[in-house]
This record gives C-alpha cells, sequence and structure tokens, in this order.
C-alpha cells in the first residue's frame, strides 16, 4: 500500500495542472487499491496544502458518494453484504443520525462505504444524500488534511483517548428511540417441538 501511495505522489508531483483532476479521480480508484481515506486526504494536505487539499478530497469523496447512491442499487450482492455488517455492528433498527455518521468517519477503521449506506438509509432522495455526504465528509477531509502530519506523530496513548473522545460524542449524538414493525415484533422463530 505504501509503494503505490508513493508512486500516486510522485506521479501527480510530476503532472503539473492535471494533479488535482488524477487526485479527484484516485478517491474514485482508492478502494480498489485498498487505501484508507485518511492517508489520501493526508496526501491531498501533503501536495496541494490545506485548503486546496480539503477542496479537492471533498470533491472526490462527493463524486465516490454519488457513485456509491446509483450503483448500491444494482448491486444487490454487495448491498446485502453491507447490510449484514450493518445488522452485526449496529444492530437491525438503529437509524444512525447524520452526526453520528460524520463522527464514525473521523474514526479511521469503519468502512466507509457501511456508513454510505446508512447515510442511504437516513436520507433516500439524492438530494438529501448528497447534501448528507457533504456534512459528514466535510470533517473527515477537513481534520486529516490540515492535521494529518501532526496524527502520525500522536503516541499510542493520545491516539486511544481521541478514538474515545469520537466514540462518546457518537453515543451523545445517537437517535433516542428506535421503530420495529408488527410483525418483526410479535415474529417468533417456529419452534421444533410443542413445548407443553
Amino acid at each position: 500500500m505504501d509503494e503505490q501511495l508513493l508512486i500516486m505522489l510522485a506521479f501527480m508531483e510530476g503532472t503539473g495542472i492535471l494533479a488535482p483532476f488524477i487526485f479527484v479521480f484516485f478517491h474514485v480508484l482508492r478502494q480498489f487499491l485498498f487505501i484508507p481515506v485518511v492517508i489520501l486526504c493526508m496526501a491531498g494536505g501533503i501536495l496541494f496544502g490545506s485548503f486546496l487539499g480539503t477542496v479537492y478530497s471533498m470533491a472526490g469523496l462527493l463524486l465516490l458518494s454519488a457513485l456509491f447512491y446509483f450503483c448500491i442499487r444494482r448491486m444487490p450482492g454487495t448491498h446485502a453484504k453491507l447490510m449484514t455488517i450493518k445488522y452485526k455492528w449496529f444492530g437491525r433498527y438503529t437509524k444512525m443520525t447524520v452526526g453520528q455518521i460524520a463522527v464514525l468517519r473521523l474514526i479511521p477503521f469503519f468502512h466507509y462505504h457501511l456508513l454510505n449506506l446508512c447515510l442511504l438509509e437516513r436520507r433516500p432522495d439524492f438530494k438529501g444524500f448528497m447534501k448528507g455526504a457533504f456534512a459528514t465528509n466535510l470533517p473527515l477531509a477537513f481534520f486529516y488534511t490540515v492535521f494529518g502530519e501532526f496524527i502520525t506523530h500522536f503516541t499510542p496513548t493520545i491516539a486511544v483517548i481521541i478514538i474515545c473522545s469520537l466514540l462518546l460524542l457518537f453515543y451523545i449524538l445517537r437517535e433516542k428511540i428506535a421503530t420495529v414493525s408488527w410483525e418483526d415484533f410479535f415474529n417468533h422463530p417456529k419452534q421444533g417441538k410443542n413445548p407443553c
């Protein structure tokens, strides 16, 4: 992974005016190369500086979110796998708020497209989804572009404190109610034997 990132950085430095377009497009290709979003946002800060790196990362992440919106419905197998992961991690009836999704995007080991799926459940129309994608991707792009260089120098203790603080913030921002359908509430598994 480090070799791929170094090759990408060297290539972009030599492309001049095309570098921002290649960087934005690289956000779409990143998932096929198994490069985390965090590392790519940090690379944007190194290549373009804080402001332009954040702008280009946001453009790439919004393009990726739009592609996810249009492609996930055409990929039922991937959709089912993501739903299974969501049920295991968050529960069947949990609907995360936009604030919770934004906080989870800041934690590097959360699956980016799983959080996109949670956002799609919250806002199923394209305009609402893209507004939510902008709101949830902005903290990610800004934080890791501006502070990326300093985060890599944190001690493990400070990193654990930051992650615990983000998890606490995730808990505080949760939705306080869950809606369960009548059929699901009274649906009991069939028993093989008569209990009497």
